[in-house]
């Protein structure tokens, strides 16, 4: 791979779906591209994301005659923020959704043709896949890998640095609101190095933020204890980078606590409420979307399973304190149609268990006659016959039905920290505001990192969205930006003939006999012009080498790619089963993932569950067998005895 940067490059920090579509974009402007982040594996929180992106008046939609409009949508998200909402940053997101949506299905082929109505929507617009894998997953890594391949094709145009970590911004040093680029700290080897360029920050939000610097315990310490569904990369780095250099910081008390978080069915202690664990994996909000209702311990309904977020959070916390805990969600069988997937996810991870009816009397402590009774309350409010006592107004796959026969998908569900609202303020272009309320020249945010957007509170499906449209439009503003630079510079820092003949200087000596004539400082054309603001016009400083963990081409690593002969048996894979000595097996290959662990984009308990046993079901329903070559080449060490490798490569 070229260790030269592209030139010029359009800086992307945060490797999330936000930056993946900044990335993109600029890439099919013309732009070059230079996208770093401080994980070894792209994908940020964005991988996680398990309901879909919204869209009004998507083609989808069309097909499937949802009578959806771009103001209705616009008026649910405005409903929704309260009294945070920016109407112009709402319009942005709304106004811009269909072609988000469209975006994705013709550029990068993704499957959206599954829609469903998520908490707080007027109509159905959360658009997600027929193939059954979670959508945050499906669409950022369809972008991460298109991105890679053409880090690999075209090095001169896309370069991605990997476990490199910004620290700062560069300013000019005449006008602290003029951007210059960025200072990295490589992880692996501590080297600081910079960067030259417009900057766009798509570093996420801070709902992992436990650090001694914690902008929750700063801004939200009520709720500091609950347990988050965020990587442990969510820690703010952005907005404490960007309010450190004057920036504005908005909502930073506003923090989503989603009321779906999934507890582990032997984990008694959470499931009582004697603990919090720190990190918990997020059920999807599809989940109450395609139907699922809500019960406390005493097998009644107390909630609008389709309210907003905070509203359902809300509801959960008074039953909590009223000594009605646990809580948990259940589905009919008439759900289990259009999450398949999760449903059988969340099993194999032993947060879903499905019951019959009757085990359903026995777990919850309740009568046939009680259960019934609950049941039929809700569905004559389903038939339009009563109002629901608790304001309900869809039903997803109602009637739900008891029968001992039937059988019931159940979880224990607890409040979590999902999502920061707050952020660095924007303006409708996505550009950064300084202290002043005027933007920063060469500064862009989008996605999680960019507050102001959601105001109050989020809705379900828009966190994709919003780093679609805003990660697309910070990358059309710094393109914008790019090419004004260009068209104003004046002789000194244009790079083209005029330049050339601006620095030749002709000396004729006649003395001697010679004309000798001068280039200056460029006569070797190693040295880059330097603008009067001592603005290189490439990606990285000439003393600094590109760091070695830049990403390494995707195709040449699966060429490389060789498992060796080496046989184990079961009993021997089985030893390695602890968080620091991590055995699988995928399709009979053997991997010691231990030092991946950390990277993994779906968090290290993913792959410590399967822990020195066969992990293929698991691996086959999130990736292709081209993950092991292309991410983790290093980690095998050979196939079970007597088998033979079963990677489709």
């Amino acid at each position: 791979m070229s260790k030269v940067d592209p030139k010029r490059p359009i800086i992307i920090v945060g490797g999330g779906l936000a930056g993946l579509s900044a990335a993109h974009q600029a890439y099919m402007r013309g732009a070059n591209v230079l996208l770093i982040d401080k994980q070894g594996f792209l994908s940020g929180n964005s991988g996680k994301a398990t309901s879909g992106i919204n869209g009004s008046l998507t083609r989808t939609q069309v097909d499937l005659s949802i009578r959806d409009s771009v103001q209705q949508f616009y008026q649910d998200t405005l409903k929704t923020a309260k009294d945070r909402a920016n109407p112009a940053l709402i319009k942005v997101l709304t106004y811009n959704s269909a072609d988000a949506v469209h975006w994705l299905q013709e550029e990068f082929g993704l499957d959206l043709s599954v829609i469903s109505r998520l908490g707080g929507h007027s109509q159905p617009r959360t658009h997600r896949g027929k193939d059954s894998k979670f959508p945050g997953m499906a669409i950022t890594y369809k972008l991460l890998e298109t991105l890679e391949e053409l880090a690999e094709s075209e090095p001169d145009r896309v370069k991605i640095y990997k476990s490199c970590q910004v620290v700062d911004l560069l300013t000019d040093q005449n006008d602290k609101k003029k951007i210059l680029g960025v200072e990295y700290k490589n992880l692996q080897d501590k080297s600081k190095s910079k960067l030259y360029g417009p900057v766009i920050m798509a570093t996420g939000g801070y709902a992992a933020d436990f650090t001694k610097n914690s902008l929750l315990r700063k801004y939200r310490p009520d709720i500091i204890g609950l347990p988050s569904t965020n990587g442990s990369h969510a820690t703010g780095d952005g907005q404490k980078i960007i309010m450190k250099n004057l920036g504005v910081g908005i909502d930073l008390d506003k923090v989503q606590v989603h009321p779906t978080g999934l507890l582990d069915l032997d984990d008694k202690d959470a499931i009582s409420g004697k603990v919090n664990r720190r990190f918990l994996f997020l059920g999807a909000e599809a989940l109450r979307g395609e139907g699922g209702i809500m019960l406390n311990s005493k097998g009644e309904r107390f909630v609008d399973e389709l309210g907003t977020r905070d509203y359902v959070s809300g509801e959960m916390d008074k039953q909590v304190k009223l000594g009605n805990g646990p809580i948990r969600l259940i589905l009919n069988e008439a759900a289990e149609k259009n999450l398949e997937f999760h449903i059988k996810h969340y099993k194999m991870r032993n947060l879903m268990k499905t019951l019959s009816g009757k085990e359903l009397l026995n777990e919850l402590g309740t009568t046939e006659e009680k259960l019934k009774s609950q049941f039929a309350t809700y569905n004559r409010a389903a038939k339009g016959e009563t109002t629901d006592p608790f304001g309900k107004k869809f039903f997803p796959n109602a009637p739900f039905e008891y029968s001992a026969s039937s059988n019931y998908h159940v979880s224990y569900v607890t409040r979590v920290l999902h999502f920061t609202m707050g952020g660095v303020k924007i303006d409708d272009k996505s550009q950064v505001l300084y202290q002043d309320e005027t933007p920063f020249e060469g500064l862009y945010a989008a996605g999680e990192v960019a507050g102001g957007v959601h105001g109050h509170n989020r809705l379900g499906g828009s966190s994709l969205l919003a780093c679609v449209v805003y990660g697309r439009l910070a990358a059309d503003e710094a393109c914008r930006y790019t090419l004004h630079k260009l068209t104003n510079e004046n002789g000194s820092t244009t790079t083209g003939p005029q330049s050339r003949l601006n620095m030749i200087n002709l000396h004729i000596d006649p003395n001697n006999k010679q004309i000798i004539i001068d280039f200056g400082d460029n006569a070797n054309g190693s040295q880059q012009t330097i603008s009067s603001a001592n603005e290189p016009t490439g990606g990285q400083q000439e003393e600094h080498a590109p760091p070695a963990s830049t990403s390494a081409p995707a195709s040449a690593a699966q060429q490389k790619f060789a498992i060796p002969d080496k046989e184990f048996t079961l009993e021997e894979i089985a030893k390695h089963n602890t968080k620091d000595d991590c055995w699988c097996i995928i399709r009979n290959v053997v991997l010691d993932l231990t030092k991946f662990l950390s990277d993994h984009p779906g968090g290290e308990h993913s792959i410590l569950n399967f822990a020195g046993r066969d992990a293929t079901e698991s691996f086959e329903m999130l990736h292709q067998d081209s993950f092991i070559p292309k991410y983790t080449p290093d980690c095998v060490l050979g196939i079970v005895k007597g088998t033979k490798p079963g990677l489709q490569i």
